[in-house]
C-alpha cells in the first residue's frame, strides 16, 4: 500500500512550528522539568507530533471451549497502532527531527461506535543541536521513545540512544470452563490449569513479538518494558496482552539492518 501522507491541516500546523520556520515558537507537551533536562542534554524541541487511526474491530468466530489466539483481532490491533505510530513519525520526519520523546500510545472509545477504537500516538519531536540527524535510527528515520525526559538524559549520558518503540500484541480467548469442572473446584484451593496455560501462552506470544521487532531494528536491548492487559470491547473471555518498550543501541555504533524498522503498510 501507499505510504501515508500528511493531512493539509497537519502540514500547515507543522509549518508554523519552530521545526518548520525559524521565526516561529515551538509547541511541546513537555513539562518544565522535561524541557530543562532535554536542553541540558543538547536537544531542542521542535513541536508536538501526533498520529491517529480510528479502527473498526472485527468479529472472529472460533471454538470457545479451548484456549486460542484470535488472530484476526491480533492483526487488527497491531495494524491500527502501527498506522498511528507511522503517521506520528512522518510528522517528525517533516520537521527534520532526530526523534520523538515521551511517546504516549493511547486507546479511546466513542459512544457513536461500540466496536470502534481510536489509536492515538503523541510525542515531542526533538533535534540534537550538536549533530543534527546523528541520532536517527539506522533506518534513517527519527527514533521513537516512550521513556521520560530524565531517563532519556541518563541513557544519552551513558552512551545509548533510542532506536524505536517496539511492541508485541496477542488477543487471546480464554476457554470457558465446564460446569462439572467448576463444581469440582467449589470450596477447594486448586490451580486453574487451563486458565494458567492460556494466560502464559498469550503473554509469551506478545513478549516474543516485541523481541522480534527489537531484533529487526538492530537494537542492543529493550528498556522500560510494560505488559498491559485489556478486554476492550470483546467481552470477558477475549483479552489483549500488549507489551511495549524502547529499543536502544550504543551511540556512534550504528549496525546494519536486514530490513527497515519502519514499513509503511497502512
Amino acid at each position: 500500500m501507499q505510504p501515508p501522507t500528511l493531512p493539509p491541516e497537519a502540514a500547515r500546523r507543522l509549518a508554523d512550528t519552530a521545526g518548520g520556520a525559524a521565526d516561529k515558537a515551538f509547541t511541546s507537551d513537555l513539562s518544565v522539568d522535561e524541557f530543562v533536562v532535554l536542553q541540558q542534554a543538547g536537544f531542542e524541541p521542535l513541536g508536538v507530533v501526533v498520529g491517529t487511526s480510528i479502527y473498526h474491530v472485527g468479529i472472529q468466530v472460533g471454538r470457545w471451549n479451548q484456549n486460542q489466539e484470535l488472530t484476526v483481532l491480533t492483526q487488527a490491533m497491531y495494524e491500527a497502532r502501527t498506522a498511528a505510530m507511522n503517521r506520528m513519525l512522518l510528522e517528525a520526519h517533516t520537521l527534520n527531527a532526530d526523534g520523538v520523546t515521551g511517546v504516549r500510545l493511547e486507546l479511546k472509545m466513542y459512544a457513536w461506535g461500540q466496536e470502534v477504537l481510536e489509536f492515538a500516538a503523541t510525542g515531542a519531536a526533538v533535534r540534537f543541536s550538536a549533530e543534527p540527524n546523528s541520532l536517527r535510527a539506522p533506518s534513517g528515520w527519527p527514533f521513537t521513545s516512550d521513556v521520560s525526559a530524565r531517563e532519556f538524559y541518563l541513557l544519552h549520558q551513558a552512551g545509548y540512544v533510542p532506536v524505536s518503540m517496539v511492541m508485541g500484541t496477542c488477543v487471546y480467548h480464554i476457554a470457558h470452563q465446564s460446569i462439572l469442572k467448576s463444581i469440582g473446584q467449589v470450596g477447594r484451593n486448586q490451580e486453574m490449569e487451563l486458565f494458567t496455560a492460556g494466560i502464559y501462552e498469550a503473554r509469551e506470544l506478545a513478549l516474543g513479538r516485541m523481541q522480534a521487532e527489537a531484533d529487526a531494528c538492530a537494537a542492543r536491548g529493550v528498556v522500560g518494558v510494560d505488559v498491559q492487559i485489556s478486554n476492550h470491547v470483546w467481552g470477558e473471555h477475549a483479552t489483549e496482552f500488549f507489551s511495549i518498550g524502547t529499543a536502544i543501541r550504543p551511540h556512534g555504533q550504528p549496525t546494519s539492518m536486514e530490513k527497515p524498522a519502519l514499513v509503511f503498510d497502512v
